[in-house]
């Protein structure tokens, strides 16, 4: 037995709300929330105690993006999972290859379009993102729950896809005309023209995760519209600071037909870090 066919990597509220309690369905929630730390930088939590306390899904499963879902061990946060630490993670969600996987957060759709994007490069495409997230399903008046959901552990088989992946060492050959690929940044605006941020990689167009989606309902743009904020074709790499808003602009890049779009794990993070070159502007 399977779960609900989908045909896009995205979902409406409506589709949901008619498939909610279907056998081999799991609805995922990804929350990571932003922070400031004392020193003035970003920082991340869990969204666990948000999901208990304020409400998820009806019997959406808590996917945990810091911990189970990136390698810890890595040397940056959010740093992609092996092949066993997902297989692992997946099946402990509930999750087999026979699922269908609905995954939204409480934000903008970032960290559901991580979570979408790790599925895809483990070769599982059985999974979409909840257009607008728990935002547009709580604007409808549509029914939550409280409390954790534990899910029933299950196996997950992985087939790794290594060409969704850009490391470094890529994006300098696309820099010297080597590969092919043009480079598109999510980071937010400011942080894009280094004025509160670290700049870009040359080259790169700017398509912060931020917009593209609908302020007032927090749904994805139009399809046309999305089409028009990205190269109109060949290979796109996507990259942000760490990899997740990244994600967001696989997502649109996916869905607006794109079909060779890779992402750069390591990103700004790993860029910055190691002191290569970065273009400041404005």
């Amino acid at each position: 037995m399977t779960g609900p066919l989908l045909d896009s990597p995205v979902v409406s509220t409506q589709w949901l709300a008619d498939h909610l309690g279907a056998d081999k369905l799991v609805v995922l929630d990804a929350t990571v929330l932003p922070f400031t730390q004392p020193s003035g930088k970003p920082g991340f939590l869990s969204g666990h105690e948000s999901y208990v306390i304020n409400g998820h899904l009806p019997g959406a499963v808590f996917a945990d993006v810091i911990e189970e879902l990136s390698d810890t061990s890595g040397r940056f946060p959010f740093t992609r999972p092996s092949r066993e630490q997902f297989e692992a993670a997946a099946g402990a969600l509930g999750i087999d290859n026979e699922t269908t996987v609905v995954v939204y957060d409480a934000v903008i759709g970032q960290w559901a379009a991580r979570t979408w994007w790790l599925f895809r490069a483990f070769g599982y495409d059985r999974v979409a993102v909840l257009d607008g997230g728990l935002t547009a399903w709580t604007a409808e008046g549509r029914e939550t729950d409280v409390g954790h959901v534990e899910p029933a552990a299950a196996t997950f088989t992985a087939t790794e896809r290594p060409e969704l992946w850009v490391d470094a060492d890529g994006i300098d050959a696309i820099l010297r005309g080597e590969a092919p690929g043009a480079l598109v940044c999510g980071t937010a605006p400011k942080e894009f023209s280094g004025e509160a941020g670290r700049g870009h990689i040359a080259g790169s167009l700017s398509v912060p995760a931020a917009r593209l989606v609908d302020r007032e309902t927090n749904t994805l743009l139009p399809v046309d519209r999305l089409r028009s904020l990205f190269p109109a074709e060949g290979r796109v790499v996507t990259y942000c600071n760490g990899g997740i808003a990244a994600a967001a602009d696989a997502l649109a890049l996916v869905l607006a037909g794109h079909t060779d779009v890779a992402l750069y794990d390591g990103s700004l993070n790993e860029w910055a870090g190691e002191g290569r070159e970065l273009v400041t502007a404005g």
